[in-house]
């Protein structure tokens, strides 16, 4: 397993404006995994509708320790530095569309969307299909394709929402497209500050905002301590719970010492005891 590398913070200015994507559908989201800029304690809503618009607005899901609120917000310099180190990971990383494990600050600023269209999964949910569409941004050492193929697999796996009635198929912005419902951004640690301002993320912690379910690289590189050296895990986990905010689900916390997390436990975090799980019906 390929150890992971992070860059210094380069104060560089992100080439040109933030190409940030309007969606063209009403939705709003429940809730982020790391930061929130929605109501992460919405009941789930019934599988015959999408999610209802709500007015975003900051909760408390912010780091321990550090000033700006009731837990503290991300400081602007919270990301490690160590010497840069270009690695070209292998496996589970690979196929996640990791090509190195160099986590810039910044890219180029502009969200590209990756194209391709894919059915819901047969056997998924008979409620109704949300239509996925993948970004990410330019500049990263990242494969778009393998990155929306990873989103996908984990939406459409069994043990994901589907047996909450859900089913996931994926969009693009080609002519004749389904409209997105919700957009799966991955973006550099700048790029995922800017995207969940005013919330304050440091880089680190992914947020959800609006109809967009910002993902930083930091993480999807490098995973988080509670998962150790299972990326593929966390990564699992991080698109799940992105998604449940999406469908209305608040955090949840752990039910005792040595339990499986609930997907809704904010486990980026720490796991409060529990044991990393990263599905929402293992």
């Amino acid at each position: 397993m390929v150890s992971r590398r992070v860059v210094r913070r380069r104060r560089q200015v992100l080439a040109g404006g933030v190409g940030v994507l309007a969606i063209g559908t009403a939705l709003a989201l429940a809730g982020g995994g790391d930061e929130d800029r929605g109501d992460p304690g919405a009941a789930a809503p019934a599988s015959s509708a999408l999610p209802p618009p709500s007015t975003p607005e900051a909760t408390g899901a912010r780091v321990a320790g550090a000033s700006g609120g009731p837990d503290g917000e991300a400081p602007p310099d919270a990301r490690p530095g160590v010497p840069a180190e270009e690695v070209r990971p292998a496996g589970a990383d690979e196929r996640a569309g990791v090509l190195s494990a160099e986590v810039p600050d910044a890219g180029t600023g502009r969200l590209v969307t990756v194209p391709g269209t894919a059915p819901a999964a047969e056997g998924g949910g008979d409620g109704p299909v949300v239509q996925v569409r993948v970004q990410v941004e330019e500049g990263l050492p990242a494969d778009g394709a393998a990155v929306a193929g990873t989103v996908m697999d984990v939406l459409q796996d069994p043990r994901g929402w589907g047996p909450d009635g859900w089913a996931f198929a994926r969009t693009d912005d080609a002519a004749g497209s389904p409209a997105a419902d919700v957009t799966v951004v991955l973006a550099s640690p700048r790029l995922t500050d800017e995207l969940c301002a005013p919330l304050r993320t440091g880089g680190v912690l992914s947020c959800r905002d609006g109809e967009r379910a910002v993902l930083t690289w930091y993480r999807w590189a490098g995973g988080a301590e509670a998962y150790g050296e299972d990326r593929e895990g966390y990564r699992r986990y991080l698109v799940s719970h992105e998604v449940g905010h999406f469908l209305g689900h608040g955090h949840e916390p752990c039910a005792g010492p040595g339990e499986p997390a609930p997907v809704m436990l904010q486990q980026t975090k720490g796991l409060d005891g529990c044991a990393p799980q990263p599905w929402p019906h293992p």
